[in-house]
């Protein structure tokens, strides 16, 4: 082993930094803001995903059928938004304002045989609809946070890929990759924030650890130690200035305050907060705009809308997985934890601050906003009692805002019944590469595939979308 090699391994035992790079979750660092040339490169794009664990109603939220049978259309009406001819569930009032801002996917759909889901949140954070399975290993195609993470990573916050209340329940609902990154490593697999009992709208939230200095006096000396140590690196071998640089940016970003500031919710104005909602998805919503503002790349919020006063046996993460009597769950159309009566209206109230926010800050430019379920439900309503829609792949809707995503259009239709696409059907593997397209991911670049062969999806990006 030579001395830089010796040397190396010194300074990362000595300083026990090293790890802010090569191996903690969601902590890969970025470049400088300058090209070749010395131009300033234009600001990286962010994505939010909203993930609406348990796979909400097509037919009772975003794709009604108020002319089907009341079998299949459910209890409610549609309402008229500000685009005209779009028309959402009547508890999408504040949605209804901002429909000029998205663009409304009806034509989702999981081309292959599923319907749990682990396999439907596998594919559509995989950008993937078959399974890859060789060997006997089970398939390891990283998501979309981490792929982001690799590729646009920040430059200012110790985290680029950050997943806020990770999936749980009972079952369980998350993919197998979520927490590992798949085959780039548990260096992008991503950072989780908070959980059922310990989240941004208690009084007591506590961020993760991953951004507590412990004491500044030691981190100091530590630095100090690292520099010394680096320097006859060095001045041994030219090679040692670049472990030296990438150990000062580990250094910044983990020092850098805004990364820790983004948790004090506390330092937005009331009517700010109030405006997102006072429960675990508008203030986990809120705390992701912060975190975008903070450099984090890709932010994953869990869709939970908390429990319902009334009913606190409701779901820990899974709001929207309403099966109604038969699986104990209450009615669907109720207002009960799995009930739309009180999901629905804390969904439309965050989403649409988070859109209206975005726009105001003048971030819904670089910032893409996606929101979806891992599937839709049954068109028919499930006859035992209290009502509920059991799972439903072949068709489902998703929102797509921001990143240059033109507002105040409807993509792809379904047919009469919310049953199958009927017009420019979107598949996992165009919604990643749409995604990927929008935060300047390019597809067709060998080196994105990390010496695999593989692409990060094999669908084109739905051009269309884009203004």
């Amino acid at each position: 082993m030579n001395t830089y090699e010796t040397n190396r391994r010194q300074a990362m035992i000595v300083g026990g930094m090293g790890a802010l790079s090569l191996g903690m979750p969601g902590m890969v660092m970025g470049s400088d803001k300058l090209d070749a040339s010395g131009k300033a490169v234009p600001a990286p794009k962010s994505c939010i995903f909203v993930l609406l664990c348990g796979g909400p109603s097509h037919i009772d939220t975003w794709d009604m059928k108020p002319n089907a049978p009341d079998t299949i259309r459910g209890p409610y009406l549609p309402i008229s938004t500000k685009v005209p001819g779009m028309r959402i569930n009547e508890m999408h009032t504040e949605l209804a304002k901002v429909t000029d801002l998205f663009t409304l996917i009806n034509s989702m759909t999981h081309p292959g045989g599923i319907s749990n889901h682990f396999d439907a949140m596998h594919n559509l954070l995989s950008g993937q609809s078959q399974k890859r399975v060789e060997q006997g290993v089970t398939d390891d195609q990283p998501y979309l946070g981490s792929f982001v993470a690799k590729y646009k990573p920040s430059d200012r916050n110790i985290v680029s890929n950050a997943w806020l209340i990770k999936c749980v329940g009972h079952p369980v609902f998350c993919a197998p990759n979520i927490g590992i990154g798949g085959y780039l490593g548990s260096a992008y697999a991503p950072v989780f924030v908070g959980s059922a009992e310990n989240h941004p709208a208690m009084d007591d939230f506590k961020p993760p650890e991953i951004y507590d200095l412990g004491d500044p006096a030691r981190l100091a000396q530590r630095r100090k130690l690292l520099g010394n140590v680096e320097s006859r690196v060095i001045s041994e071998d030219a090679r040692g200035k670049d472990w030296a640089d990438l150990r000062e940016k580990g250094y910044e970003a983990m020092t850098r305050p805004e990364g820790r500031e983004a948790f004090n919710l506390d330092r937005e104005p009331a009517t700010v907060r109030d405006r997102y909602g006072r429960h675990p998805l508008g203030q986990n919503l809120l705390l992701a705009r912060r975190m975008v503002e903070a450099g984090v790349r890709f932010v994953t919020v869990n869709g939970w809308t908390g429990q319902a006063p009334h009913d606190t046996d409701g779901p820990p993460s899974s709001s929207w997985d309403m099966h109604g009597g038969n699986m104990g769950m209450g009615n669907a159309f109720g207002n009960g934890s799995y009930g739309m009566g009180f999901c629905l209206p804390r969904l439309d109230q965050a989403l649409a601050a988070l859109l209206g926010d975005l726009k105001e800050r003048g971030m819904l430019d670089n910032t893409l906003v996606v929101a979806t379920g891992e599937f839709g439900r049954t068109p028919n309503v499930l006859t035992q009692l209290p009502p509920g829609r059991q799972h439903w792949p072949q068709c489902f809707s998703a929102i797509m805002a921001g990143a240059g995503i033109a507002g105040g259009q409807v993509y792809g239709k379904s047919n009469k019944h919310g049953e199958y696409p009927t017009s420019n059907p979107v598949r996992p593997e165009e919604l990643a590469a749409t995604i990927y397209h929008a935060l300047d991911i390019p597809l067709n670049d060998p080196l994105n595939n990390n010496g695999f062969p593989r692409p990060l999806t094999t669908g084109k990006p739905i051009m269309e979308l884009f203004g």
